[in-house]
């Protein structure tokens, strides 16, 4: 017996709680995999859509389909009224402008919008940060002090409350809204457009707007070419304006379809021109309504247009391909309990559930990794009942004892050597 060598095999299977644990020290994962908004990532995390990702496929039929009708059955007439060369770019000025507005939609819909990352620990409510404590807290006596709703910026001379977000765990900056459907705080957040299927706000509002006014341009440019396809039919035919739709069905109901489109995006265009001009945003408009007070944002007009079209658009404040620990805190979901927590209070009890899940572990894997060594229950050995008490292990933690059980190899030795010394 003492000249046999055992070699301690490994757990065949292990149970979801103990693979977490022990995946959790693995390979760290990215950002994205670990993202705790809504938002549907594609390529490896370089593509970040809203949750309603899916409307976008809708948005692009509406365009491409038209598109495809113009150049293939409206085309060969408009070759025939006018030169061959003058008709034929017609119809490819027409393709080229659909797919620049693709582009303009993927730029819009495809990137961070300027979601601002949510903080690991809330703040501490002695830290002020920028701006001062908002009047409207009253602090509660006999309890640990609560982080107050609002604080109070100086934004251009003007007071501008911002709001405390219990989501992402931070004051949030002026002009920043948290998205319900994203789930996330957005920087100079404007909406979220169900067409593009992403919010709009301070990284990709410029391109939302070329993806608006450019399609309006299309939208004429079709209607317009349409209708001149209709006029040369009934030139030709000597016929009335039905007859001539009867006779080019596909040219009627591109005109119509475009009408209709070209009021909905042009109405758009429109009133986004009118926020542009004002530095207001859609959100701010429908809240705010800075008609009746002084707008604290508005630079003047040559000032607000150069914001949106011509100031350089700031990077990312997220890095969704870089790689973090799983159990980093920073990605943990956040819930509002009326009251801030600690970081000290967060720490402790994330050790206590960890701690928890380990002696877990322990007790459900230690008799399946026993048998498969073949070991068998000596007199000495403690019941599984008293396996938890330091009567019996004396000064081992939960912790010590779930990694011997996970790897197999403290509790095999101690049994081995009782065996031998019994023999």
């Amino acid at each position: 017996m003492e000249g046999k060598v055992y070699v301690t095999p490994p757990p065949r299977h292990l149970s979801d709680s103990n693979r977490r644990i022990i995946d959790s020290n693995g390979p760290p994962k990215r950002v994205y995999q670990l993202w705790k908004g809504s938002n549907r990532f594609f390529l490896g995390g370089r593509l970040i859509f809203g949750p309603d990702v899916r409307s976008l496929l809708f948005t692009i039929l509406l365009i491409i389909v038209p598109v495809i009708m113009f150049a293939v059955f409206v085309s060969h007439k408009l070759v025939e009224e006018f030169q061959q060369n003058l008709g034929n770019l017609i119809v490819i000025l027409a393709v080229v402008f659909a797919l620049y507005i693709l582009c303009l939609l993927l730029l819009a819909s495809g990137r961070d919008p300027g979601i601002i990352p949510r903080r690991a620990h809330p703040p501490e409510p002695e830290d002020d940060g920028e701006g001062s404590l908002s009047a409207d807290w009253v602090g509660t006596q006999g309890v640990a002090p609560a982080l107050p709703p609002t604080k109070d910026v100086l934004v251009n001379g003007i007071v501008v409350k911002v709001k405390y977000c219990h989501t992402c765990m931070l004051y949030r900056p002026p002009r920043c809204s948290h998205c319900s459907i994203c789930n996330n705080c957005v920087e100079r957040f404007d909406h979220h457009c169900p067409w593009v299927g992403q919010c709009i706000g301070k990284r990709n509002y410029r391109f939302f707007f070329m993806f608006v006014s450019s399609t309006t341009l299309l939208c004429l440019y079709v209607f317009a070419f349409c209708w001149v396809n209709v006029k040369y039919i009934m030139g030709m035919h000597d016929c009335n304006l039905w007859k001539a739709f009867l006779k080019v069905p596909l040219s009627g109901i591109l005109i119509i379809y475009t009408f209709v489109a070209a009021w909905f995006v042009g109405g758009l265009t429109a009133f986004h021109l009118y926020l542009i001009c004002t530095n207001q945003t859609t959100y701010e408009n429908f809240r705010y309504r800075y008609d009746g007070k002084m707008n604290p944002y508005n630079r003047g007009l040559a000032q607000n247009i150069r914001e949106v079209f011509f100031s350089t658009i700031p990077p990312s404040k997220n890095n969704f391909r870089a790689r973090v620990k799983e159990d980093s805190s920073a990605f943990t979901p956040s819930h509002s309990l009326g009251r801030a927590l600690s970081p000290e209070m967060a720490k402790r009890s994330f050790d206590l559930e960890m701690g928890a899940k380990r002696q877990a572990v322990a007790a459900e894997e230690f008799e399946e990794i026993q048998n498969q060594m073949g070991l068998e229950r000596c007199g000495t050995q403690p019941r599984r009942e008293d396996w938890g008490h330091k009567g019996n292990w004396g000064e081992i933690t939960p912790e010590i004892q779930a990694l011997a059980v996970e790897f197999g190899m403290d509790n095999g030795n101690k049994d081995r050597e009782k065996l031998h010394g019994n023999h």
